[in-house]
């Protein structure tokens, strides 16, 4: 089996990050992906038509016009006490057109099913929706979420060590199972990087991540997975230590 996480940006001008897992071991990736169309040709190179189970940090399916999805409300009451709450998701925010949900039809061509129910060791090209702040809450037991994103008044040296105690953290999944080994990601000094590459680099880190997701999701199944809402409304997976 392999394992792909997907970091999709909602916008379509913006770069999107993605980590392929072969086993526990990540094998190709690439932080600088425009299109959906360059996503597919990625996993084509990658994947053929091997099984894969695919986790998208992005939502892919949205039903409502304005407000939150009821799986977004449902994740925030849970995880807003360790700031782990997700981001409005609305058609009226993301215009005529969702790209989760246009990425989810172009996967359904190549063969993949878009579920929220994973089987545990079985072989399958699947595709689910993933968010990976509540997930580090869980599985590393996080008291908050990790601050290394770009916001108002967080200096760079501040989201560089943030990220770097992230980076740690998954490092630390080399002796947890199921494993994960992404050296060559997780070794990398980001000490040298500018705003820019920061940002592709903390996108392919969560790629990895969201990877490593639909990996411990599979091993493990519905016992050790929760489902926020459900398909037909929205639905968020979030592992469970």
């Amino acid at each position: 089996m392999h394992f792909v996480g997907i970091d999709l940006a909602w916008s379509y001008r913006n770069p999107s990050a993605v980590v392929v897992l072969e086993g526990e071991r990540a094998v190709a990736w690439n932080e600088k992906i425009g299109s959906d169309e360059e996503i597919i040709a990625f996993l084509r190179e990658v994947l053929g038509e091997k099984p894969a189970l695919v986790a998208v940090d992005a939502p892919l399916v949205v039903p409502n016009e304005r407000g939150l999805r009821s799986c977004d409300r449902e994740l925030g009451a849970a995880f807003r006490r360790y700031e782990a709450a997700p981001h409005p998701a609305n058609r009226l925010r993301f215009g005529r057109r969702v790209r989760g949900e246009e990425l989810v039809k172009k996967l359904e061509q190549e063969g993949f099913i878009h579920s929220p129910l994973i089987e545990p060791l079985r072989e399958t090209r699947q595709v689910v929706e993933v968010y990976p702040h509540p997930a580090a809450v869980t599985l590393f037991g996080l008291e908050k979420t990790l601050k290394y994103k770009a916001r108002p008044g967080r200096s760079l040296d501040f989201r560089k060590a943030e990220l770097k105690r992230f980076m740690s953290l998954l490092k630390g999944l080399e002796k947890a199972f199921p494993a994960l080994h992404a050296p060559a990601i997780l070794n990398k000094d980001i000490l040298p990087l500018n705003v820019r590459e920061l940002k592709a680099f903390e996108d392919l880190v969560d790629a990895l991540f969201c990877a490593y997701i639909a990996l411990y999701c599979w091993t493990w199944g519905p016992q050790r997975y929760r489902v926020f809402g459900s398909k037909a409304e929205g639905y968020i997976i979030v592992p469970t230590p």
